[in-house]
């Protein structure tokens, strides 16, 4: 065994001393296992209710749809409100919706409109606590333990969707399609007990004042179309999941065709896909080490075409079962790559949102992928459909081979913070704006093409960390000199921008500072308005004496 992996095992082994990680580990999988349960029970259930495929991939729609709108506001509602209170809100509320269906389905009441119903408000509880789960390994555990508490969580996660669909299969086979339900909220009901039981670290103190929720929103999304590791993932993801999702959308009718014991099988599809996602999660770290993350990518992708293309050809649950453990496999490297990705492209102050701004982008295309396969199921046949959804997903992989992940990996994102504080900063308010600042540069016009490119890349670093419009502008009189002008929406803004720039941005401002010929000269400015009265004008500092 090497260092680091013995180094693994012993970080794992100590995170079982603590008292609060394992009941939250516990509770989490316990849940999860309910979850894959529901997934499972709730779109068979639309089956006996209604066969036609659009109505059946809808249930991936609802489930999706909260989703795309939800989890961008939610990660930015996790900097701006108690984590555990608004776990204990959401999971509770989860409770309370998954009890009221589940009597209603035992008296009968069902039907696919309310099944729908259900499942969208499911879904965007789910949504609202996603991104704050996210932030509570850090809380519980020392730093040095998190990487080990995130990988037994994922694995946790992963065994329940293997338990979980076999578990519902067989109780929807042996009793009736309602027992799961149950199973589900008693999951929920382990999780809001937990929340009780669990007293969070108080937060640390921040220097500057929390931001407003749509500020907040609007900086992750600034950060995420500004940042070309970003954008890179993003793309690579839409040209994935709206294909890749239609095996999701169309398993219970593969499941249910010829004469085969549909739940049952079903149920069994459900658990392979599982026990793959088990397999690709062992073996991922040592292929992407060996074939690094495109190569490893495109192979999680060509596995994703086998297992379509096998799913289409299935007359029998063996062929079935074959793709399911190939799709299961390939679905969580591709998942946990474009996932990474993601996250070694944003800095700490806005990794919850960026990442959101990820789970936004896919969930929104695989709600739309689900709707489309399914309407292309009902005209085409269910085979057709995934033989076409596999060549759309062989064209997004070679259309997106320019676009590279995981590129951030070796940038530092440690805040800098190498700038000093603007006078401006000190004697303005906060909320006073919008704030106009310049920088003006002297060099040597041989140096221009050089410089400017420079500046490029430090214009996108201003608009990720704050400015709301930038560009550079030259003086046609003076040969060399340069002057770069950004907006800010605020003085706080500003304080945001300075307290944002990274180790990796302060390299590029290095090469680029390397070509002036003078000291560069700052200068903000307050935009003035007019109904302002003069005593709430803004006093200028009085020179030292």
């Amino acid at each position: 065994m090497t260092d680091t992996a013995a180094a693994s095992a012993t970080s794992n082994w100590r995170l079982f001393a603590n008292l609060t990680f394992v009941v939250i580990l516990t509770a989490n999988t316990v849940s999860a296992v309910g979850d894959a349960m529901y997934d499972t029970s709730i779109s068979w259930l639309m089956t006996t209710l209604n066969k036609d495929p659009l109505m059946v991939s809808l249930v991936q729609v609802s489930m999706s749809l909260p989703m795309f709108f939800l989890t961008l506001p939610a990660g930015a509602l996790t900097d701006v409100v108690n984590l555990r209170k608004l776990l204990l809100v959401v999971e509770g509320a989860t409770l309370a919706i998954s009890c009221a269906f589940d009597a209603a389905l035992s008296l009968g009441l069902v039907g696919p409109g309310l099944l729908l119903t259900a499942t969208f408000l499911l879904g965007a509880a789910s949504s609202l606590a996603a991104p704050a789960w996210m932030l509570v390994p850090p809380l519980v555990v020392p730093p040095a333990d998190v990487g080990s508490a995130v990988a037994l969580n994922g694995a946790g996660y992963n065994l329940s969707r293997a338990i979980g669909p076999a578990l519902a299969g067989l109780l929807i086979a042996a009793f009736s399609v309602k027992l799961p339900f149950w199973f589900y909220a008693l999951g929920n009901g382990c999780v809001v007990a937990t929340l009780i039981w669990w007293r969070a670290p108080p937060a640390r103190d921040e220097t500057l004042p929390a931001e407003r929720l749509v500020a907040a929103l609007r900086a992750g999304v600034r950060y995420s179309l500004n940042s070309p590791e970003m954008i890179a993932t993003l793309i690579r993801t839409l040209a994935f999941f709206p294909f890749a999702c239609a095996f999701w959308a169309l398993l219970p009718l593969i499941a249910a065709s010829g004469e085969r014991d549909g739940a049952a099988v079903y149920g069994v599809l459900m658990g392979v896909i599982g026990v793959g996602s088990i397999v690709g999660s062992f073996g991922l770290n040592r292929w992407k080490t060996k074939f690094g993350p495109d190569r490893l990518a495109a192979g999680a992708t060509g596995g994703t075409i086998l297992a379509l293309v096998l799913f289409g050809a299935a007359d029998g649950p063996a062929l079935a079962i074959l793709a399911s453990f190939i799709g299961g496999a390939s679905w969580v490297v591709m998942m946990t790559s474009l996932f990474m990705s993601a996250q070694v492209a944003l800095p700490e102050w806005v990794q919850g949102r960026g990442i959101a701004v990820y789970l936004t982008t896919y969930f929104g295309a695989a709600t739309v992928g689900a709707a489309i396969w399914g309407k292309t199921a009902s005209l085409v046949g269910v085979s057709n459909a995934l033989y076409l959804s596999a060549g759309c997903t062989l064209i997004g992989l070679l259309a997106t081979q320019r676009w590279k992940l995981q590129t951030g990996a070796g940038r530092d994102l440690t805040p800098s913070l190498h700038w000093r504080e603007p006078a401006i900063a000190t004697y303005a308010r906060e909320e006073q704006g919008p704030v106009l600042a310049t920088v003006e540069y002297s060099i040597d016009p041989k140096d221009r093409a050089p410089f400017l490119a420079l500046m490029k890349e430090i214009g996108r670093e201003r608009k990720r960390d704050g400015a709301y419009a930038w560009n550079v502008f030259e003086d046609p009189l003076r040969p060399g000199i340069v002057v770069e002008a950004c907006l800010l929406h605020s003085v706080l803004e500003l304080k945001y921008a300075r307290a944002r720039v990274t180790k990796a941005d302060q390299l590029i401002e290095q090469k680029a500072w390397a070509f002036l010929k003078a000291p560069p000269k700052p200068l903000y400015l307050i935009a003035v308005k007019e109904h302002e009265r003069p005593e709430n004008a803004v006093e200028a500092p009085k020179p030292a004496a």
